[in-house]
């Protein structure tokens, strides 16, 4: 593991905080849950390089979920896409930093997404681009629970399964919630592990998509799944606004809500006092 990845998990989840409560609204409760995912992708798992965001054979990430493009730039900045201090632009006028992943403004991001289902569809147009070029690069893709009631995911997902595209590391955002109440109660996706199977894809399951060494776990098996001729679906069991409980605790209320700085701060000021007190417990038992 990265030495500091519980670290740059608590860096990003603070700054993605900061950023939204420096703008007072946004999509908290998604962000949040990705935390985890975005720190092993960006940290460990892909092969980028900040100073050539453009770089020839570089995996791409596509947040197809465009809505938690604020802890996509946290993850950004922090891997040294851009300033820091960028964060507090978040979708403010002149910004590069919209409040939806977007590919010609900002460093890093590989595609513009919001539209639901569509940046899916454009992840598998870029591993089938890879494997013609034949650049040995992968392409992760994160997609959302609500996300996944779009008919274009599932149309998506057939082309690829056909086209062979093991290319392609895809995760989903499995936190039961969506802005109009339980994914369950709007339009059920369950048994999910079995739809993606039948579609023809390699499917791994974190039964909790907030920790880390399940989402590495996680990873570094489906990266062990090139060669096998088929795509991969990780399916991450998340807590939407996972790490602040009152933000947790709002359930379908999480998903766009006001957020102040004093109450971001407030947040931020209690997940590095819990992350202090988590290691000095832990010195106390190597001790």
């Amino acid at each position: 593991m990265e030495p500091n990845l519980k670290d740059r998990a608590l860096d990003v989840r603070c700054d993605t905080l900061r950023a939204i409560g420096h703008l007072g609204v946004g999509h908290v409760g998604g962000c949040l849950s990705v935390v985890e995912l975005l720190t092993v992708l960006y940290f460990e798992a892909m092969h980028i390089d900040p100073a050539q965001p453009k770089m020839p054979g570089r995996d791409r990430f596509i947040c197809s979920k465009g809505h938690a493009g604020p802890a996509v730039y946290a993850a950004l900045a922090n891997r040294g896409y851009f300033p820091k201090e960028m964060l507090l632009t978040l979708n403010q006028g002149g910004t590069d930093l919209p409040s939806h992943c977007d590919m010609n403004r900002t460093p890093g991001i590989d595609m513009t997404t919001g539209s639901l289902g569509q940046g899916f569809s454009c992840a598998v147009g870029a591993a089938l681009g890879s494997k013609l070029e034949a650049d040995g690069a992968a392409v992760y893709a994160l997609i959302g629970d609500g996300e996944s009631q779009e008919g274009q995911i599932w149309e998506a997902a057939m082309f690829a399964a056909a086209k062979k595209l093991d290319n392609l590391i895809a995760f989903t955002d499995y936190n039961k919630l969506q802005i109009d109440g339980s994914v369950a109660e709007v339009n059920d996706i369950a048994p999910l592990a079995a739809k993606w199977q039948a579609f023809g894809w390699n499917v791994i399951e974190a039964e909790d998509g907030n920790d880390l060494e399940q989402v590495r776990l996680a990873v570094q098996t489906a990266q062990k799944q090139r060669g096998s001729g088929r795509p991969t679906m990780v399916i991450l069991n998340t807590k939407k606004g996972c790490g602040v409980k009152w933000i947790e605790d709002m359930g379908t209320g999480n998903h766009n809500c006001p957020l102040s700085e004093a109450q971001a701060e407030e947040a931020i000021r209690a997940l590095r006092e819990a992350a202090a007190q988590d290691k000095a417990a832990a010195c106390g038992k190597e001790a």
